[in-house]
C-alpha cells in the first residue's frame, strides 16, 4: 500500500513538473512580449485581420507548412541569412499574434518568414501560385490553378485582374482571374515581413 502511494505521488509529481516546465514557465516568459516600433514608426508585427487572416487560414488549409518554414535560423546554425531569407534570426516577438505559429515541418521549398519583403510583387505571387514554373523554372511545387477562374476570351480584352502569363504558359482560350481565395492568400504572403529590427535583449 505504501508503495502504491509513493508511485502515485511520483506520477503526479512528474506530470506536475512537466506541466510547469513545458507550459507555465514558457507562458510566463513569453507573456511580456509586445510589438516593437519599426523604423517607419509602425508597430510590428501586425495582427492578421480581414483578408490577411483569411489568407493565413488558406495557407494552413493547403498544407503550405509541409514544404515551407517560417523561422530564420541564427547565422551559426545554418545558411538561412546567407540565402537572403532574412537579415536576422526569428524572434518570439515575430509570432505573438500567430495562433498557432506556422513554423513549418520541413524545407522542401525556401523559408517564407520574409517573403513579403523579398518579393513584394503581387503579380509575381499570383503567377507563382498559378504555376510555379512561370517564375521559378524547375520548381517542384505543384500548381494551384484551382485558385483561379478561367474567363473565355471570345475576342474580348482581358479582365482587369487577369494574369499576364508568359509565353508558353499563356492560354489562347481563357484569361485566368484570381478568386477571392487567391487574393487572400497573396495578401497573407505579402504580410510576411519580419525585417524590422529586434532588440536582442527582448
Amino acid at each position: 500500500m505504501n508503495r502504491t502511494a509513493v508511485l502515485l505521488a511520483g506520477v503526479l509529481l512528474t506530470v506536475a513538473s512537466s506541466f510547469v516546465g513545458l507550459v507555465v514557465i514558457p507562458d510566463w516568459q513569453l507573456d511580456p512580449l509586445a510589438p516593437v516600433q519599426a523604423p517607419d514608426g509602425t508597430m510590428q508585427p501586425q495582427k492578421p485581420t480581414g483578408s490577411v487572416a483569411e489568407g493565413r487560414a488558406i495557407y494552413s488549409e493547403l498544407g503550405c507548412i509541409y514544404c515551407h518554414s517560417q523561422q530564420v535560423r541564427p547565422r551559426e546554425f545554418g545558411a538561412d541569412q546567407a540565402r537572403g531569407w532574412g537579415d536576422r534570426q526569428t524572434h518570439p516577438v515575430d509570432h505573438i499574434y500567430d495562433a498557432p505559429p506556422l513554423l513549418g515541418t520541413m524545407r522542401t521549398g525556401p523559408d517564407l518568414a520574409n517573403i513579403g519583403a523579398r518579393q513584394p510583387s503581387r503579380s509575381w505571387h499570383h503567377l507563382h501560385l498559378f504555376d510555379p514554373e512561370t517564375t521559378s523554372p524547375g520548381s517542384i511545387m505543384p500548381p494551384y490553378r484551382f485558385l483561379y477562374d478561367p474567363v473565355s476570351r471570345d475576342g474580348a480584352g482581358p479582365p482587369e485582374t487577369a494574369l499576364d502569363l508568359p509565353g508558353e504558359f499563356d492560354d489562347p482560350d481563357y484569361w485566368w482571374v484570381p478568386t477571392d481565395r487567391a487574393e487572400a492568400l497573396v495578401d497573407y504572403l505579402l504580410s510576411l515581413d519580419h525585417s524590422y529590427p529586434i532588440d536582442d535583449e527582448l
